[in-house]
């Protein structure tokens, strides 16, 4: 098979980016000639629908507002064997698509992460923004142990095995974050090319908060810890209540070895019941953490059923009805004869 017979999609989500969806669309096809665009609505009330449209770009809707929401929808109803995710704001260099579907291809790779190179003349960065993605870069990369450059580009080409395998639970600008720890769970093939970065259109405005958006995202995160790293999230919860009840219980050792007497037995009830507390939040620790193997092994396996990007063929269950062989034919005595 080769890259002309691939069919790649782009994923444009947009809510009110009339001023900018149409060069998106544009530049989208003249970078990449037979690309599918897709551009997803979400309530937009600027006519966004109809200029995408005339671009020559199929539109189709979402009403349930954030772009998780869009994401999720999108990666579930359009079937290609390279998606190619970009804002519609006309932030992102659409120019660097053909050499980051290169590399997904040539890998191959399953995700292919679009760095931003921030224009300073024209920068696009928000004050805040650039600080606050170098530190969720930062924790994400500590925390699920894959360094990662920018988690918050919403700039990706990405297989079809990646995409079908990805689970699609945030609901708004978090997407981008579990993206990337879908990455770094499933460990597969990654790489990271850069891409420029530009100021939005004149007329179109972020729909990103800086400080109610931070606040999801960290809080994405930390319910990642919880879900994805339970022996490190509830043995921090465990050795906390450890440290409490032994801060508790010292004085009152203490106070048993100089009189042989216990003054204060609420306190030493409390100590003693705030460590077997923590013993049972390490214990469900491990607990969650056999379910954890488990899913990611499920997830793994979903993963597999797909070939690698740019080959033709789909893996098959053992028990799929295409690998049975067929029946053989059962011949009667009048055609025998």
């Amino acid at each position: 098979m080769t890259h002309d017979d691939l069919v790649i999609a782009a994923i444009v989500p947009c809510h009110n980016e009339a001023p900018a969806i149409h060069k998106v669309v544009t530049d989208l096809k003249a970078a990449v000639p037979g690309i599918h665009v897709y551009v997803y609505d979400n309530n937009s009330t600027d006519g966004t629908d109809e200029v995408a449209r005339r671009a020559g770009a199929e539109v189709r809707y979402e009403h349930t507002k954030g772009k998780g929401n869009v994401i999720r929808r999108a990666f579930g109803d359009i079937d290609a064997d390279v998606y190619l995710m970009i804002d519609g704001d006309d932030t992102y260099d659409t120019a660097a698509a053909p050499e980051m579907i290169r590399t997904l291809l040539e890998g191959p790779y399953d995700h292919v992460l679009g760095v931003r190179q921030d224009d300073p003349n024209a920068t696009a960065y928000r004050p805040g923004h650039e600080a606050g993605n170098r530190m969720f870069n930062r924790v994400v990369g500590k925390l699920f142990g894959t360094p990662v450059s920018d988690m918050l580009s919403g700039y990706r080409v990405m297989s079809r095995r990646f995409v079908k395998s990805f689970p699609a639970l945030s609901r708004e600008f978090e997407t981008e974050t579990e993206l990337t720890v879908h990455v770094m769970n499933l460990r597969v093939p990654h790489t990271e090319v850069p891409v420029g970065f530009k100021d939005r259109a004149e007329g179109t405005e972020s729909k990103l908060n800086t400080y109610s958006d931070g606040f999801k995202i960290l809080s994405l995160i930390a319910h990642l810890i919880r879900f994805e790293r339970p022996v490190l999230f509830h043995g921090i919860m465990g050795a906390i209540f450890a440290i409490v009840a032994i801060v508790l219980a010292v004085p009152l050792f203490i106070e048993f070895g100089r009189t042989g007497l216990v003054p204060r037995f609420p306190t030493a009830f409390l100590a003693a019941s705030l460590m077997v507390i923590a013993f049972l939040t390490w214990i469900l620790g491990f607990i969650l953490e056999g379910v954890t193997r488990l899913r990611r092994e499920t997830s793994r396996l979903n993963y597999l059923t797909y070939s690698a990007p740019g080959t033709a063929t789909r893996r098959l269950p053992v028990d799929h009805p295409e690998q049975q062989p067929a029946p053989q034919q059962q011949h009667g005595d009048a055609g025998t004869r």
